[in-house]
Order: structure tokens, then C-alpha cells, then sequence
């Protein structure tokens, strides 16, 4: 692999390849654009094959984090981090203290986060190192978890796909295939409930799903099953790239809407067949974007009102994308990349004004 192919292909700013020998550090940080504002993503700490996958990996999940946040309508760009070595044995408040060095070096080109592999605590080692890390506990003048606004804008994106479908935007007796009920899909199962929904989940944790069985009387099947479940809205909250060739042609559902990120395995390939088969696909990095909106709002100091408010307007949004994807004739997901690409385009322009 030629390193800076990579990079370039995808467009990114910057990549800062970090390794401290005391704590045994070794960590990538890919800022991916910055023209709307400071790049924001979580750090991942994950047991790599290789340092080519990691590097793959980071690239890949900071361009997504600058498309998330120019769809959701915040300033902020795209950037994402991670840490080589396994979450199980290999953390150390020496190894995020010294993470958290070399964020701070970057002079708020990038704000870190929690994300696959790390903890709040573990942010809380990087804190003391940079102010430029978000999702810290509530007691820190943090966000706290971000799982119930994530659920939010979820819920409130099937709404807005439920009004384009079926004209109204109530989902009392819709039925929703819930594919994953950990702190996300816990919640989001709860807010259906509320609703009026009938529920049917899946997971792999059988602890889980007999919480959302007793809770709120949802119906649960078995993992592979629910590929096949008879429900209006499949509602995938777990695994990414699940959307494919194999299970599409199983899909009686009429929506797609969930939490999980990449559900699409190959965007080209399952987008197009979604339209095929006249299933309304709510791109999944638009209806998840709760998470991200509730650490934005830590940047100007918590408010857990207006954080709340901006996670309800992901309503908005998908209508004004399902709105392109009309008017241009293509596919949701590329709806919603050309929002995320002339809004950038247009503030780009902007910026390039100098006032004297």
C-alpha cells in the first residue's frame, strides 16, 4: 500500500501518525476536511490486523464524519482516531495520557470522542492532557451518554420516512424490526413503545432482548430472522453492512431506518436495489446523527434542551433529501452526499472571501 495514495484518494487534510515508546502508544489521526469547522470523531482502540488496516479504517470512518456532520447542519468537519492494541489488555492511563498529548498538539484541529474500543473514563486520562476530547460524564460539565439522543433522532427520521411513505407521520401501530437493542436500540424501542409501535427485535445477547420483551411487549426472533420479518420498518441498530445482495432479496419491509452505521455494504450496488424493490432507505449517517449533535453542543457549553431539539430536526433533513433524491432521480444515499458536498462547497467558497 502507498500511504499517501491513500490519503490522497479520499481527500484528507492531514494524518498524524503517533507513537510515544514509555506508554507504548501507537495511534493514527485523520483529519478528513475542515472548511465548516474543527474536525470532530471519536477514538477507536481496536486490535488491528495490520497498521495498513488501521490506517484503512481511520481514513475511512473520518471522511464519514465530515459528511455526518455537513448533513446534520454543524460546524464542524470530519476527523477520527485509532489507537493499535487490544481494549482488553492493552489500556493504561498512560497510554490516553500521552493520546491526549498529541491531540493537543494539533491546536483544536481535532476534538476527540469515545467510540468502539474506548471508554468515558479512558477520556477522562485524555482530558487531562487536552480540553479538546468531548462525551465526558456529567459531573465534568459533559454531555454524559449519548446513546437516548441518538434514539431520538432515530425515532424522529422514521417519522419523517413514515410521512413520505404512508402520508403521516404517526407510528401507532406500524410494525418495526429492531435489529440490535443495546443503549441505542434500548431507547429507540422505548420511544416506539411510547408511540404505539409494535416491536419486534433481535440480538445476539439474549439478556437484552428479554429486557425489551418484558418492557415494552415486543416480540423477538432470532438473529437471521429477522431478515424476513413482515414489518413495515426494518430498523437496523447493530452491525454495520448488513444490506446486501443476500439479505435484500428477503426484505418485504417498505422503510429502512436505523441506527447502525455502513448498513449498506456496497452503496453503489444496494442503493440502487433498495429503489428497485421501492424501499425508502434513510441514509444511515443523516438518521444516526444524534450522537454526534449531542457532543457538538458540548462545544458551546451543555445544553441538554437544544441538544434534544437539534436531534428532533434530523425530520427535517431526510425530507429535504428525500426531496433531491426526487427531483434528481437517484438513490437516498447519494441524496444525502450531494447535501453534505455543496454545503461544504458553498461555505468553501465563502471562506475563500477575505475581508479587509
Amino acid at each position: 500500500m502507498v500511504v499517501f495514495d491513500e490519503i490522497d484518494m479520499r481527500g484528507h487534510e492531514q494524518v498524524v501518525f503517533c507513537r510515544d515508546y514509555t506508554s507504548g502508544l501507537k495511534a493514527i489521526i485523520a483529519i478528513h476536511n475542515t472548511v465548516l469547522g474543527p474536525a470532530l470523531g471519536g477514538t477507536r482502540m481496536w486490535n488491528f490486523k495490520s497498521e495498513e488496516d488501521a490506517l484503512k479504517d481511520v481514513l475511512r470512518l473520518s471522511r464519514g464524519m465530515t459528511y455526518k456532520a455537513a448533513a446534520a447542519g454543524l460546524n464542524l468537519g470530519g476527523g477520527k482516531a485509532v489507537i493499535i492494541g487490544d481494549p482488553k489488555k492493552d489500556k493504561s492511563e498512560l497510554l490516553f495520557r500521552a493520546f491526549g498529548r498529541f491531540v493537543e498538539s494539533l491546536g483544536g484541529r481535532y476534538i476527540t470522542a469515545e467510540d468502539v474500543g474506548t471508554s468515558v473514563e479512558d477520556m477522562e486520562y485524555v482530558r487531562m492532557e487536552t480540553d479538546y476530547v468531548t462525551g465526558i460524564p456529567v459531573e465534568f460539565g459533559g454531555s454524559g451518554d449519548p446513546s437516548p439522543v441518538t434514539a431520538l433522532g432515530t425515532f424522529h427520521g422514521m417519522k419523517a420516512c413514515v410521512e413520505e411513505v404512508f402520508g403521516t407521520d404517526s407510528l401507532k401501530d406500524i410494525t418495526v424490526a429492531v435489529q440490535g437493542v443495546g443503549h441505542v436500540g434500548y431507547y429507540l424501542c422505548e420511544l416506539l413503545h411510547k408511540e404505539g409501535a409494535k416491536i419486534t427485535v433481535t440480538d445476539i445477547d439474549a439478556d437484552k432482548v428479554k429486557k425489551v420483551v418484558d418492557e415494552f411487549g415486543a416480540k423477538s426472533v432470532k438473529p437471521d430472522e429477522i431478515y424476513d420479518v413482515d414489518a413495515e420498518i426494518f430498523s437496523p441498530s447493530a452491525l454495520g453492512g448488513i444490506i446486501n445482495k443476500d439479505t435484500i432479496p428477503k426484505f418485504k419491509f417498505k422503510i429502512i431506518a436505523g441506527a447502525a452505521n455502513n448498513q449498506l455494504a456496497i452503496e453503489k450496488v444496494d442503493g440502487p436495489a433498495l429503489v428497485e424493490k421501492n424501499i425508502l432507505y434513510a441514509p444511515d449517517y443523516v438518521i444516526n446523527a444524534g450522537g454526534l449533535i449531542n457532543v457538538y453542543n458540548e462545544l458551546e457549553g451543555y445544553n441538554r434542551e437544544k441538544a434534544l431539539n437539534q436531534a428532533k430536526s434530523i425530520y427535517n433533513i431526510l425530507k429535504k433529501i428525500f426531496q433531491i433524491s426526487k427531483e434528481e432521480n437517484i438513490p437516498t444515499y447519494e441524496a444525502s452526499n450531494r447535501l453534505a458536498e455543496r454545503r461544504i462547497e458553498s461555505l468553501r467558497k465563502i471562506k475563500s472571501n477575505y475581508i479587509l
